[in-house]
């Protein structure tokens, strides 16, 4: 019985002649937890991307990153993570709530190396992991259904520049989000991000997406 594998795959296998190929992959590649060298891979990223189904069915990805070492491997079959401060908009965060089949895929873009996992997610306040993480809001723990290494030949190789600037320091400070300081936000901000954006000054729409467009590590 597969993992990995149904009924459409099996015919996109047959009708390509890849299905034993595919077999001997799932056999080699995959396994239903983290082994020793997935979990070195998986606690030394600062990013990953992670993929939700919202309410209507329909799958969305977004990223995820924080300093290196954010995704933490609890056990053989568990990881957890953090959520940070975003929009507001809590997407990822309430689909997994509400739909718990979670994917995630972790990418090295300068060796190249990339790994997958799958898995159930568990979203919450009170985790009591949550305060080894400052400026957590939430922790997402996700029970692994299965851990695969993809082949990498077609990441392109990029090398890192820096840290996001946002990612909170120890002591949970961050600088206020550019976006944040957009005029026609401010009515809808926290009273605490309304002082920030006064002190740091107000801006338009339009001078925001230039300052993104321009690679500003402000924006």
């Amino acid at each position: 019985m597969s993992r990995l594998y149904g009924p459409a795959h099996r015919a996109l296998q047959d009708q390509f002649d890849t299905r034993e190929l595919a077999d001997r992959i799932e056999d080699v590649a995959a396994s239903p937890g983290v082994e020793p060298a997935a979990r070195a891979f998986i606690e030394s990223r600062d990013m990953f991307f992670l993929s939700t189904v919202d309410a209507r069915g329909w799958p969305t990805v977004s990223y995820k990153g924080g300093a290196p070492g954010f995704v933490r491997v609890l056990d053989e079959t568990t990881l957890a993570f953090p959520n940070y401060d975003g929009n507001g908009m809590y997407l990822s965060m309430g689909n997994a709530d509400a739909h718990p089949e979670v994917g995630l895929l972790f990418i090295d873009f300068e060796k190249p190396f990339r790994l997958r996992a799958q898995g159930r997610a568990t979203v919450a306040v009170d985790d009591p992991l949550i305060g080894d993480w400052p400026g957590a809001d939430l922790v997402v723990r996700v029970a692994l259904h299965a851990v695969w290494q993809n082949c990498p030949r077609y990441i392109h190789r990029y090398r890192k520049l820096s840290n996001s600037r946002y990612v909170p320091d120890a002591r949970a400070r961050a600088p206020l989000a550019g976006w944040k300081r957009i005029d026609g936000l401010q009515d809808v901000l926290s009273d605490a991000d309304r002082a920030e954006a006064d002190r740091e000054g107000h801006i338009t729409e339009d001078e925001w997406i230039d300052s993104i467009q321009r690679g500003d590590p402000r924006a």
